[in-house]
């Protein structure tokens, strides 16, 4: 069975750390939803892009495998005041399913409590959100269950290593190989 992924798109989201994972995922064959927490599909990116998503945060929330929360202001600081995200996001924690967050979004993790003890990285200045975390300087920090990334720069190998958990480093390889990555 194909992996699934989940995506929450705020407006202010950075397109960048959003776009760029889902791309490398369904490349190597995982279903990604996008889901808009907004009352309609449409999200605006913190750069003025406009997305569709598949659905809003309103429709039932499809079995997955990863959810994955992208980054950019205010789009953090409107996954981090949305209950249904975070609710998502713990249940995720619970079941020991796979949680990946960028830049900024770290922060829903570290004021969830889901950081304590693990190793992770984000958005510099925004290292205090991380409670409870070992900061790492790395672009890209897998602790666990826990993906986390720095920023838009690193959004490529973010992508690339979230293929390489939800299916295995092989999988990964390949496609960095095909999209010129390991050049």
């Amino acid at each position: 069975m194909s992996k699934r992924a989940i995506v929450f798109l705020g407006d202010g989201f950075e397109e960048t750390e959003a776009l760029a994972p889902v791309d490398i995922m369904r490349r190597c064959g995982i279903s990604v939803i996008l889901i808009s927490i907004n009352a309609t599909r449409i999200v605006t990116s913190s750069h003025g892009i406009v997305v569709s998503a598949d659905q809003t945060i309103a429709d039932p929330i499809p079995p997955y495998d990863l959810i994955l929360l992208p980054g950019g202001m205010p789009g953090t600081k409107n996954l981090n005041a949305n209950d249904v995200v975070k609710v998502e996001v713990l249940s995720a924690f619970k079941n020991n399913k796979h949680i990946a967050a960028i830049c900024a979004a770290p922060m829903i993790l570290g004021n969830l409590g889901l950081l304590d003890g693990k190793k992770a990285t984000c958005f510099p200045g925004f290292e205090e959100y991380l409670k409870g975390a070992q900061h790492c300087a790395e672009a890209v920090v897998t602790d666990g269950n826990i993906t986390t990334a720095i920023g838009a720069g690193a959004a490529l190998k973010f992508g690339i290593e979230i293929v390489a958990q939800l299916t295995d480093r092989n999988t990964a390889n390949i496609v960095a190989e095909q999209m010129q990555m390991n050049k």
